[in-house]
């Protein structure tokens, strides 16, 4: 049976010490409160995973306390006591929000069975939550439904919660500034600044001043005070995007800002002591970077307490199809053209391509398509030819129209089977385009792509298979 920390609100303290007793006995940690402030502030300290609550209390109704636990978004769930059993008294309070009502006196195995249905239906809510957020294709400013983002999502979310460093890696265009931002606004610190610093886009002259600041007359041309991004992030987050093209004189001021919290601006008579979150991030190989001498050992391992890694695009499945849909409706948008989904062919020569620019080249692709063309379907003859690669992916091979992919013998077709055949009948209905099918289906144009693709991949397998099989018997 599911255990928890349950809020026990009752002014007797005979009755109370009895439920305590009895939630002991079944594994469960108890806390009393026999007043509803004394509640109110166990519930705004502490977790609770149910509240056991007594109608009448000598400052109120137990009402109330429900009323105040809507208002705080709280959903712990409430179980209400009364001494006084009545039809119009059970229903009064599932009204006002709780989740079982017991009548006065209250046996052990009673209160225990309610109780653990209540904390086992939790359980349950929290292992669909969490299924669920593993299918989400949106996180923040990132899109994408792939396992590989769906890590980089968690990983995101448990970030968020601690105040250690986090160094973020990933190819040019990946989404680094994203991963940090979304830190950032997931975070404690999400009402306080981000500052954000390009190492690489700062001349070494002026690095220190950017990062720590300058007084007056600190140097020529230090016309008035200037504060810098470690100042302007008091309380907040710091990310330095680019850390290895960083000075190695100025990753030794920052490794020691790192350690004690305090920095010198340039010209200034004392430091000055801040509380940052820093976030680091490059698109080089971090540890190759410091056999390289670019970056210093000592502050990378002191920035890598959390390593983040964003896949490159080639590696991300359909999430192509899905971001250049979304680029394509909002660029469209912009340009006034009648775009409104990516044809077949498209998207097969999306999904091909290397991207070594990853989002960004994506970007730059589809907004050229969008600028030179106009139609309802973006083409491949639209799209420019992307440069072959060394890490470009083989594209998977047409079915032969001779040959027929093996299917397993059954009475009757399977819900997958009958699934196929539904959707390849609509799309030779709409002639073959993927646009019109997903429109009569009632789906995203991506969901029949990402099928297709998925369909002939397995086709393609049941060939292999299969001749593999006839060698091996011949």
């Amino acid at each position: 049976m599911a255990v928890g920390r349950i809020l026990v609100v009752e002014d007797s303290a005979a009755l109370a010490a009895t439920y305590a007793d009895y939630l002991a006995r079944a594994g469960h940690a108890a806390e009393l409160a026999p007043t509803l402030a004394a509640a109110e502030a166990a519930l705004h300290e502490r977790h609770f995973d149910c509240v056991l609550l007594d109608i009448h209390l000598p400052d109120g109704e137990g009402t109330t306390l429900m009323a105040a636990m809507r208002r705080q978004g709280l959903a712990t769930p409430v179980v209400v006591l009364t001494a006084a059993p009545s039809v119009d008294a059970a229903v009064a309070a599932i009204r006002a929000g709780a989740q079982d009502y017991l009548c006065k006196p209250v046996s052990a195995e009673r209160l225990n069975l309610t109780l653990g249905h209540i904390l086992e239906q939790q359980a349950l809510r929290r292992i669909v939550s969490d299924y669920r957020a593993m299918e989400r294709d949106r996180f923040c400013d990132f899109i994408g439904a792939s396992s590989a983002m769906q890590i980089v999502y968690k990983l995101i979310e448990n970030a968020a919660q601690s105040r250690a460093p986090v160094f973020i890696t990933g190819e040019s265009g990946t989404g680094k500034e994203l991963a940090a931002r979304a830190i950032h606004v997931m975070g404690a610190r999400r009402h306080k600044p981000l500052e954000a610093l390009n190492c690489a886009a700062v001349p070494g002259s002026l690095i220190e001043s950017e990062i720590f600041g300058h007084m007056r007359g600190a140097f020529t041309g230090a016309i008035s005070r200037y504060i810098g991004a470690a100042e302007r992030a008091h309380e907040g987050t710091l990310f330095l995007d680019e850390l290895p093209e960083m000075q190695p004189e100025m990753q030794s001021k920052l490794l020691r800002f790192t350690q004690s919290g305090s920095f010198r601006a340039l010209g200034a008579p004392r430091e000055t002591s801040v509380d940052v979150r820093f976030v680091c991030a490059t698109n080089r190989e971090p540890l190759a970077a410091v056999a390289e001498g670019h970056l210093r050992e000592d502050l990378y391992y002191r920035l890598n307490v959390i390593s983040l890694h964003l896949p490159p695009l080639r590696e991300r499945g359909d999430d192509i199809l899905l971001i250049a849909e979304n680029m394509l409706t909002r660029m469209a948008a912009e340009e006034k053209k009648r775009f409104t989904c990516i044809g077949g062919d498209a998207a097969d020569m999306l999904r091909s391509a290397p991207w070594p620019g990853n989002v960004r080249e994506l970007q730059n692709v589809l907004r050229r398509a969008v600028v030179m063309n106009d139609g309802d379907v973006l083409t491949a003859d639209m799209l420019p030819r992307p440069a072959p690669q060394a890490h470009t992916r083989a594209a998977i091979p047409e079915m032969p129209a001779a040959v027929a992919a093996p299917r397993p013998m059954s009475t009757a077709p399977s819900l997958r089977e009958n699934e196929r055949r539904h959707i390849e009948k609509t799309i030779d209905e709409c002639g073959g385009n993927i646009c019109a099918a997903a429109r009569r289906l009632g789906v995203n144009p991506s969901t029949l792509h990402r099928k297709i693709g998925k369909w002939r991949k397995d086709d393609a397998a049941a060939v292999q298979n299969s001749q593999t099989s006839g060698v091996l018997r011949g």
